[in-house]
């Protein structure tokens, strides 16, 4: 029986490192990991964007899988080629989805002040970071957010404030965190609910979501 294909995309500015701990049987899944490229410019449409991502695909209807932007980024190209389901993790359905906070960045363009700087030079700044938890968080961007340019920060920050998916994609697999910080649970509509997850629960709540991916995989007509 052949093997069924999983294309990952990971979240804003993260590398693939952040699927590490996703296990899945082998034989009968292939696991594929697509690191982000940069924009051909700032001004660069998600769409344009997303069929440079699809060129990446060398299977006929994988299954992709996206986390937060990522989520995003999956469902644009879903759109694009054919795919035997789309599954996002901690991430959004459409723009009606995005909380109150982030729309109202959107409006005010506040998200123009976002600190891309530091994300970029995160060990300038660790001696900031006073508390434990800040530090273990700090610890946690320099191993998997490593997409440090400013031009794509600037880009993919955008792009998820200004997305113009007004209503869900047919057949959309969404797994979310119930005390996501990022994307909170009380915006989302029809997801499979993880108790205590996080915006960071790809890291934390691997085995759970693990678990998941097998049974809806499996599930393909």
């Amino acid at each position: 029986m052949p093997k069924t294909h999983l294309y990952f995309v990971p979240g804003l500015a993260a590398n693939t490192k952040i699927f590490e701990r996703i296990s899945l049987p082998e034989e009968h899944f292939e696991l594929h990991f697509l690191d982000w490229m940069l924009p051909t410019s700032i001004n660069e449409s998600i769409e344009e964007y997303a069929q440079r991502m699809c060129a990446k695909i060398q299977h006929k209807n994988p299954i992709l899988v996206g986390v937060s932007f990522g989520g995003i980024i999956v469902q644009e190209m879903s759109k694009i080629i054919n795919c035997k389901k789309v599954i996002i993790i901690s991430s959004i359905k459409s723009n009606k989805e995005l909380p109150r906070r982030l729309k109202l960045a959107q409006i005010t363009k506040a998200y123009k002040l976002f600190p891309s700087k530091i994300i970029a030079n995160i060990e300038s700044y660790e001696h900031y970071f006073f508390n434990d938890y800040l530090k273990k968080r700090a610890e946690l961007y320099k191993i998997y957010l490593s997409i440090r340019d400013k031009d794509y920060l600037q880009w993919a920050i955008y792009n998820v404030l200004h997305w113009q998916q007004k209503e869900p994609l047919k057949d959309i697999i969404h797994i979310h965190g119930k005390k996501d910080e990022v994307f909170p649970i009380k915006h989302i509509k029809n997801s499979i609910e993880i108790e205590n997850g996080t915006h960071v629960m790809i890291l934390n709540k691997a085995k759970t979501i693990s678990k998941i991916l097998e049974k809806e995989c499996f599930l393909i007509d």
